[in-house]
């Protein structure tokens, strides 16, 4: 299917399944600048929006964003081509989302992964958005407490591409992930590119370059990293480029979807992924709208309701200790059970 860039003058039809005539119901969706193919969150935010219009038998409109000057625009192009639905994809579109549902309050949006806030950052709430939000951080833990219990050089590292709260929610609980590790086996496993007291760490700038993914996860690995984990959507290609120049055994956590299915040229170094089920909840999201079911209260994924998880180790299966794995089995169920708390000031409030 052919993505259309944001500057274009009206988005590309999207695929359907039955007659578009059954319905004049149009849901629409603007990525962010890392376009629909990111492998990360817009792909299956993309993917949600799919499968309800395949299930409604209607189409959809798209715009994918080439920069972040295309937001507003992109955003309010959805509206001005009568779209009853738009979704919006990412932290970075919450202005454009605020903007333009309040110039349209009879248009519905959601928007994935933030809340919307008015200029003075002060929270906003408004009848016609929808945020969808991810405490990811749930994830990340049992992902940070595979990551030290499986590595063998005792350091393990991440780094982000933006510090926008969506990306350091995962680094705030892959760090706690670890430290709980080293305080129920009293041992010292150590995180690179990350410290969750002082939230400050190592970040890339974008979520294009891979380059510099590349570039940041050297220096990782340099420093003896061998589980790391990449917050910055397409750029954990460039961590995968790094680890086959150094020639180590050194394994990949994904974010957002599970890169053994996505992007499987590299499925021998993902260790697991940290999963936010973005499709699934916007499909919901969408065909409840078609039915007149829209509410503005904001979607929370957790592990609880399985809108995030950890991915299975597919692959590395075979190299994990059992006993580890059904300690993070137990570990989930503390969490979900209210017994383990996952803490993160990016958390969903």
């Amino acid at each position: 299917m052919a993505l259309l860039s944001a500057c274009a003058p009206a988005p590309t039809d999207g695929g359907s399944s039955g007659s578009a005539a059954a319905s004049d119901y149009l849901p629409c969706i603007v990525s962010d600048f890392g376009g629909f193919d990111d492998k990360s969150f817009n792909q299956s935010s993309f993917d949600g929006i799919t499968q309800a219009a395949d299930e409604l038998g209607i189409e959809f409109k798209q715009a994918e964003s080439k920069s972040e000057d295309q937001y507003a625009s992109n955003t309010s192009s959805m509206v001005d081509q009568g779209c009853n639905f738009v979704l919006t994809v990412g932290f970075a579109l919450a202005n454009a989302t605020r903007d333009a549902a309040q110039a349209s309050p009879d248009t519905h949006f959601a928007l994935i992964d933030s809340a919307i806030s008015n200029d003075d950052f002060s929270p906003l709430t408004l009848d016609n958005v929808k945020p969808v939000l991810y405490d990811t951080a749930q994830a990340a833990f049992l992902a940070g407490y595979l990551a030290a219990g499986t590595s063998k050089t005792g350091v393990v590292g991440t780094y982000g591409g933006l510090q926008f709260p969506s990306v350091t929610i995962f680094m705030d609980g892959f760090a706690d992930g670890v430290t709980y590790y080293n305080t129920a086996k009293g041992a010292d496993v150590k995180v690179l590119g990350w410290d969750k007291a002082a939230q400050t760490g190592l970040f890339a700038g974008s979520f294009d370059d891979i380059n510099q993914g590349k570039a940041l996860s050297t220096g990782l690995i340099d420093q003896r990293a061998d589980v790391i984990l990449p917050v910055a959507g397409p750029l954990f290609q460039g961590t995968a480029q790094a680890i086959q120049d150094s020639g180590k055994d050194v394994a990949i956590i994904g974010v957002d979807s599970d890169l053994f299915e996505t992007t499987p040229e590299f499925k021998s170094m993902y260790l697991t992924s940290v999963l936010k089920q973005m499709a699934a909840a916007t499909k919901q999201i969408i065909v409840d709208d078609s039915k007149g079911d829209f509410s503005s209260a904001p979607y929370v994924g957790t592990l609880e309701n399985k809108g995030v998880d950890i991915a299975p180790l597919h692959d590395w299966e075979s190299k994990v200790d059992p006993a580890l794995v059904k300690e993070v089995e137990a570990l989930k169920a503390d969490i979900i059970s209210g017994k383990l708390k996952v803490e993160s000031p990016s958390a969903p409030k």
